[in-house]
């Protein structure tokens, strides 16, 4: 069954079940979006998932510091402003007074905001001594992967109201991590409360934040429900409760959102956007994501070790076909791990395209040059999930499995439940896997530590479990270094190693949409940070 015979089916459904816009007082004056599956966690520090991060992190939290949603700068946020020493190794955040944390059914704060909160939330994951540092696992994902904690010195509270943060070396990209995702201010006392009553993992699923919602209510694959910070610091919109409908099936989103069931639905595929463009009352949001869609293998499995084996699966595919069949043309074709978008990109010379080209003939030499005798048989794992770097992961695994047949390799298929994927991903049971990256700064770093650097090998983000010292010392010498025009040259290379080592196949760089009923507005849909709910407002 295509998409659009399977989502005219699942439409017919909804309608015969009578399915209707919500009337409960809670859903009449709320917002329900429609998601595609359910966080990990409450806790944004312990996630790299972007399906958790749209879910908890800019409905429950605020960071120091925020990227401008147009051209990604640094904006204040809970620092009201900040100074760097000349040196650039000394950071001061002047913090913002007034700000109070979430009442809920399980905590009531007697104190706002201060730099207690920002001390316990930095120590938690760059302190291995600190109480709550192993709660959760004592993986930090996405700072263990850029080693942040390796160059801080120290942290201090000036006062209640001033942080210092001290480097051992300069870093251009420091301040950007103060405003991603995972830089969520938690509260301290909250965390102290938790230590009284013996119970210090309930901070991870049982959230208190500074955010513009307070978690209600959860049920696994069913739905999460939030309702307003009444005392929430910034501007707020009209939404006093806001639902996430979890919906994993894209075309049963779709229907939902037809039969306005959902105000807005995440990550429509391409395969959709005919029926979307043609319903009144609906509107699509588009942007070009800083993305990137890729082929990762697991270097720490023969024969995939070898970089010529590598090289050889690289040329075996075709891109372009891949592009048509599973994008429909809202992607670009991916020569580098960066998009065109980085101010780090630097486009192919002319005639010296890298080894990722479509060249059957060359995948056949290399791979008896490395010993594959025909019929080698390898799988590939597809992501059960869409994401905007790859909508339909399944079908890009059955091109590249033709594409496999010509050069003499058999390729099985594997997928499972998304939570279940990821943990044996994690335990690199894979030979290969369709996965990607959305980067979480402007930083061209964003595409390279966290999932290339041998640190990011330790922690699993890096899926091909790949790690190189000539290229990690690369990209630590692009942080080291002032202007852009050096760092270029060092990005450069880094992008060099890559090319030859190849251990992971860029694909594409997508566009990210988003469709949504006409009457809600202001709907935080950047790409520099996950889906924000904090100003949206309906029209009833």
């Amino acid at each position: 069954m295509n998409s659009l015979a399977l989502f005219s089916a699942l439409l017919i459904a909804l309608l015969l079940t009578g399915c209707k816009p919500p009337s409960s007082s809670i859903l009449e004056k709320g917002l329900i979006y429609c998601s595609e599956g359910s966080p990990e966690t409450f806790n944004p520090q312990l996630v790299t998932s972007a399906t958790t991060l749209d879910a908890i992190s800019r409905q429950l939290y605020n960071r120091l510091l925020e990227f401008d949603p147009v051209d990604g700068s640094l904006q204040p946020s809970l620092a009201e402003y900040w100074q760097v020493s000349e040196d650039g190794l000394t950071y001061t955040f002047k913090l913002r007074d007034n700000v109070a944390f979430h009442s809920t059914r399980y905590f009531t704060p007697s104190r706002p905001f201060n730099a207690k909160d920002v001390l316990f939330s930095f120590k938690r994951w760059f302190d291995i001594d600190h109480p709550f540092h192993h709660i959760g696992g004592g993986i930090y994902p996405y700072f263990d992967s850029i080693q942040i904690s390796e160059n801080i010195q120290t942290i201090e509270a000036v006062s209640s109201k001033v942080i210092r943060l001290k480097l051992y070396r300069a870093d251009s990209s420091f301040l950007s991590h103060f405003a991603t995702d995972y830089a969520a201010i938690l509260s301290a006392e909250y965390a102290d409360h938790l230590l009284e009553k013996n119970t210090p993992e309930l901070i991870d699923m049982q959230p208190v934040g500074t955010g513009p919602y307070i978690l209600t209510h959860y049920q696994k694959d069913a739905y999460i429900r939030f309702k307003r910070h009444v005392q929430y610091w910034q501007t707020k919109g009209n939404i006093e409760n806001l639902v996430f409908d979890i919906t994993s099936q894209s075309s049963l989103r779709l229907a939902k959102l037809i039969t306005r069931e959902c105000d807005v639905i995440a990550y429509p595929v391409t395969s959709e956007m005919a029926i979307l463009n043609n319903e009144d009352k609906v509107s699509l949001q588009a942007q070009p994501a800083i993305n990137v869609g890729f082929w990762a293998f697991n270097t720490l499995k023969a024969p995939f070790d070898n970089p010529n084996v590598r090289r050889a699966l690289a040329a075996a595919i075709d891109k372009q076909t891949i592009l048509k069949a599973v994008y429909y043309g809202s992607a670009s074709e991916a020569n580098s791990i960066l998009p065109p978008f980085s101010w780090a990109y630097q486009a192919p010379k002319q005639g010296n395209k890298p080894n990722a080209s479509y060249n059957p003939d060359l995948a056949k030499r290399l791979l008896s040059e490395a010993g594959i005798k025909p019929g080698f048989t390898m799988d590939i794992w597809a992501m059960p999930i869409e994401r905007a770097y790859n909508p339909n992961a399944r079908k890009m695994a059955e091109l590249i499995k033709e594409n496999l047949k010509e050069v003499g390799i058999k390729v099985k298929i594997v997928s499972y439940e998304w939570n279940t994927f990821r943990r044996l991903l994690s335990e690199q049971k894979h030979d290969s896997v369709l996965i990607g990256w959305a980067a979480d700064t402007p930083e061209p770093d964003n595409f390279f530590s966290p999932i290339l650097s041998c640190a990011s090998a330790i922690v699993g983000s890096n899926r091909a479990a790949w790690c190189n010292t000539e290229f990690d010392e690369t990209i630590s010498q692009a942080l080291t270094v002032e202007g852009r025009e050096n760092r270029k040259r060092y990005y450069a290379k880094a992008q060099k190693i890559l090319d030859f080592e190849m251990p992971v196949v860029p694909i594409a760089h997508s566009t990210r949409y988003l469709a949504k009923q006409d009457n809600v507005y202001n709907i935080n849909f950047s790409p520099y940070s996950s889906i924000g709910f904090s100003q949206v407002e309906k029209n009833q």
